[in-house]
C-alpha cells in the first residue's frame, strides 16, 4: 500500500469502528479493531497496535472466545513480537511462552478427538500457528545471543513447517537458512553449510522469491570456513540478484560481506572463527 492508500484506508477503519460501535456488533468491532491494528503494525505504529490489539482481544474474550482459539492466540503472539521490537523483554518472553505453550497443549488434546471432530484445514492452521510462534521466539533468542533456544525453536519450526507446507515451501526454505544461521555463529560451519546449501539448491529449483538472501547467507558461512573461491562467487551472484529485484538492504548487506572477505583474505587467518555466543 502507499502512503496515500495507508491514510484512506486508517479514515474508512475509524468511521467503521464508530459505526459498529454505534449498531453494538461486537463481531464487527472485533473484526474492525483487527484490521486497524494489523494496520498499524505494519505501519510501524507499535504504541497505537498494542492498544488496537488489546481492545480486540478483550471483546472477544468478553464474548465467550476461548484463550487457546486460534484467532486469539496470533494476536497474542503479535503483541509478544512488538515487545520484543520494544526490548519489553518479560512481557515479550511471557507472550512467546503463552502462544507456544498453548498451541502445544492444544495440538496435544487434538490427537484425541475422532478424525471427524475437527476439520482437517483447523488442525493445519495450529500446527502452522505453532510454526510461526517459534519462528517468532527464535528470532527473538538469536536477537539476544541465546543461540541454544534459538536453535531448538528454529528445529521445531522447520519440522511442522516441512510436514504441512512440503520441503520446497519458501518458508520452510527461510527457515533451513535460518537455522543455519545461527548453527553458524555457534561455530557448528559444516552442519550450517548443510542446512543452507539444501535451502538454496530447493529455491534454484522452486525459483524462490528471494533465492539472493539464501545465497547470500551461504556465502556468508562458506567465508567462515575459508572457504573463500567459493564465498566470492556466491557473494557476487547473490548481490546481482539483489540489484536486479531492487533490494536496497541486501545489496548494502552483501557488498560488506565482500569487504569482509577481503580482509580476511589478506589476513590469512590460520585458523576457522571461534563461536562468539552462548553454544
Amino acid at each position: 500500500m502507499m502512503l496515500g492508500e495507508l491514510d484512506a484506508a486508517n479514515g474508512f477503519l475509524h468511521k467503521a469502528i464508530r459505526l459498529a460501535h454505534q449498531s453494538h456488533n461486537d463481531d464487527a468491532i472485533i473484526y474492525t479493531y483487527s484490521l486497524m491494528a494489523n494496520l498499524a503494525f505494519v505501519q510501524g505504529e507499535l504504541d497505537n497496535a498494542e492498544k488496537l490489539f488489546k481492545a480486540a482481544m478483550s471483546f472477544m474474550l468478553s464474548g465467550g472466545t476461548a484463550q487457546d482459539d486460534n484467532a486469539v492466540i496470533e494476536m497474542s503472539l503479535k503483541l509478544a513480537s512488538i515487545y520484543a521490537t520494544q526490548h519489553k523483554n518479560e512481557l515479550a518472553e511471557h507472550g512467546f511462552h503463552f502462544c507456544t505453550e498453548s498451541l502445544e497443549a492444544k495440538i496435544e488434546k487434538q490427537k484425541d478427538l475422532p478424525p471427524d471432530a475437527i476439520s482437517e484445514e483447523e488442525r493445519k492452521d495450529t500446527r502452522l500457528l505453532l510454526g510461526l510462534s517459534l519462528d517468532a521466539r527464535a528470532r527473538y533468542l538469536a536477537s539476544s545471543r541465546r543461540l541454544t533456544g534459538a536453535c531448538r525453536d528454529y528445529r521445531n519450526a522447520l519440522q511442522i513447517c516441512q510436514e504441512e507446507q512440503g520441503e520446497a515451501h519458501p518458508q520452510t526454505l527461510v527457515l533451513m537458512s535460518d537455522l543455519a544461521t545461527v548453527l553458524d555463529l555457534q561455530g557448528k560451519h559444516d552442519e550450517a553449510l548443510a542446512h543452507v546449501k539444501k535451502a538454496v539448491e530447493l529455491g534454484q529449483t522452486a525459483g524462490h522469491p528471494d533465492q539472493h538472501v539464501l545465497l547470500g547467507n551461504m556465502a556468508g558461512i562458506l567465508m567462515h570456513k575459508g572457504e573463500f573461491e567459493e564465498s566470492v562467487k556466491l557473494y557476487k551472484e547473490a548481490l546481482a540478484l539483489a540489484q536486479a529485484a531492487g533490494d536496497a538492504e541486501a545489496v548494502e548487506q552483501f557488498t560488506e560481506g565482500l569487504k569482509e572477505l577481503s580482509r580476511r583474505r589478506e589476513e590469512k587467518p590460520s585458523t576457522n572463527e571461534k563461536p562468539s555466543a552462548e553454544q
